[in-house]
């Protein structure tokens, strides 16, 4: 395997490019736009420069990882001639249906199609292309070039094949792939996401503050992160997203979305990517000052 398409250039799609390229693979970076190709390819030079300036990698690991990135607009043209394709788009269930529809005319059947979602159904995307034993999940953590755990989801489909050689792309990553089931939200967000929303439903109910809560969960619980700093770096909408398809998925109230996070996302607040959140980021991306609402 050598060639690589991965489809988004956010913040999900630039960091699977970026660690596929520094391992030495060809990628094709495919967005919609020349502008959000030109934003995810400044993200990976930034985030180049960083770990250079950290001394974990050299000037030469740098500039082939650039050059191992082709950029394109045109999911067709993008897709040829590649040995596996990573979607990336936003988590979106109409969206990736149609992506995975345009990779079932354009692709080879040999083709592997791989998803980044965090909690759709691998058998439902797989059951619009031709040859579903080829499809499978490849969720990686953000940021993708630092997190190690991969979540690999087998579709009800998915070849055992397919998934040995994704397991050992994987590896081959400097990643530690994980085989899980698929059902809604798979493990870790079937786990994270219900934490999350029960700090938010902490805060809506006035058990205590933003400040407090994420203090009790990162001295108590020894998390380096609060919950709702969390959230606000994944972002309220991705959150809301998720917490919809396992509520929809199971049935089961306790999946329901807290009626804060849903206001939040209706106003806009989504976290560090709209500048406001549980935490106001205007004058900083570290969640150091309480967003106003919350005081």
């Amino acid at each position: 395997m050598k060639t690589i398409a991965v489809i988004g250039a956010g913040t999900m799609g630039n960091g699977i490019a970026h660690t596929f390229a520094q391992s030495g693979f060809t990628v094709k970076l495919i967005d919609i736009s020349e502008k959000s190709l030109d934003k995810g390819m400044a993200t990976i030079a930034a985030n180049l420069e960083r770990m250079l300036s950290k001394g974990t990698i050299t000037q030469e690991d740098v500039a082939k990882t650039i050059t191992n990135i082709i950029t394109y607009t045109d999911i067709k043209d993008g897709v040829t001639s590649v040995d596996l394709v990573v979607e990336a788009a936003t988590e979106n269930l109409e969206l990736k249906l149609n992506i995975f529809k345009q990779l079932n005319e354009a692709c080879s059947h040999n083709t592997i199609l791989a998803t980044n979602t965090s909690s759709i159904s691998i058998t439902q995307i797989g059951a619009v292309v031709a040859h579903p034993e080829r499809v499978i999940g490849m969720h990686f953590m953000n940021p993708v070039p630092i997190m190690k755990l991969v979540e690999i989801i087998r579709g009800y489909n998915t070849s055992d094949e397919v998934t040995e050689i994704i397991m050992k792309l994987s590896e081959k990553l400097g990643k530690v792939p994980v085989e899980v089931n698929d059902y809604p939200g798979f493990v870790a967000n079937r786990i994270l996401m219900p934490m999350l929303n029960e700090a938010i439903e902490t805060l809506y109910n006035g058990v205590g503050g933003v400040y407090e809560i994420d203090t009790v969960m990162k001295l108590g619980m020894g998390h380096p992160m609060g919950p709702l700093q969390l959230a606000d770096f994944i972002g309220l909408d991705v959150c809301l997203a998720i917490l919809n398809v396992m509520y929809d998925g199971f049935k089961n109230p306790k999946y329901a979305p807290c009626p804060l996070l849903v206001n939040m996302v209706r106003a806009g607040k989504l976290g560090v990517k709209s500048g406001e959140g549980f935490y106001d980021y205007s004058e900083s991306k570290k969640a150091e000052k309480v967003s106003k609402q919350f005081l």
